[in-house]
């Protein structure tokens, strides 16, 4: 177990862990912990939104918070963010967009979409109260991680490759286990940080999800990496624009 989860830190953040052979295989399988990797990277971005907030005005602490994530992150899922807008924008057949997503050019569609989805999430946490940003980016970081998972269990594979090792392993008995795990585990770290909004805001992040599988279904005819990736971050700020939602309703 040490030896996957080690290899899950290693996929999931730039943390200098070294992997090995069985890292696809041992990610894939063990998916279901990806939540608890969430809880830990965004304990660690909230706790330095939570240190600046001291010195700094929301604004900036929006931007630096971010930019923390995506460092921790190693901007893995940024080049899908990039590749999801430009497939979704482009015309033509479920091959052509795919083929477009893998080109090394970023269009317009893809430009845009990283560009509002970088500002709503920055303006976001900027809107984070100071006494609450450490537990509202572990939730946020948690239902972002559990959408990749969603997004593995429910979505289908376009072809042989990194993301079919996924789907494959989120499918049939087995896949709904691991999905029932991740469930479990992100409503455990969510509800006692923030209760209903915590509840609320992992709920959204499924629904985020199964509407994004749902837009790359119709697209690409299935799920690929970078519409996983895409998920990773589009879901992060939608479940912070619900939270802001929930808090100021309650």
């Amino acid at each position: 177990m040490l030896k996957e989860i080690k290899n899950i830190f290693s996929f999931l953040t730039v943390i200098p862990v070294s992997m090995d052979k069985d890292m696809l295989t041992d990610v894939a399988r063990y998916m279901f912990v990806f939540p608890v990797v969430g809880a830990f990277i965004g304990l660690l971005a909230g706790v330095f939104g939570w240190v600046v907030y001291q010195v700094l005005p929301g604004l900036v602490v929006g931007a630096l918070v971010l930019g923390v994530l995506l460092l921790i992150t190693g901007l893995h899922h940024t080049d899908g963010l990039l590749d999801f807008g430009d497939g979704v924008m482009a015309h033509g057949t479920p091959e052509r967009k795919i083929e477009i997503m893998h080109d090394q050019l970023t269009g317009a569609g893809g430009l845009s979409l990283g560009i509002m989805t970088f500002l709503v999430t920055a303006l976001a946490i900027a809107e984070l109260d100071p006494g609450i940003i450490i537990q509202g980016i572990v939730v946020v970081e948690v239902a972002a991680k559990l959408a990749m998972v969603v997004g593995a269990w429910a979505g289908k594979a376009v072809h042989q490759g990194m993301a079919s090792t996924f789907l494959e392993a989120m499918h049939g008995g087995k896949g709904n286990v691991r999905l029932v795990a991740a469930l479990i585990i992100a409503f455990a770290i969510s509800l006692p940080l923030l209760w209903l909004a915590g509840a609320v805001t992992v709920i959204a992040s499924v629904i985020a999800s199964l509407v994004i599988v749902g837009i790359a279904h119709r697209h690409f005819n299935g799920v690929t990496g970078d519409v996983l990736g895409a998920m990773n971050e589009l879901v992060r700020m939608a479940s912070l624009i619900v939270l802001l939602a929930v808090i100021a309703w309650a």
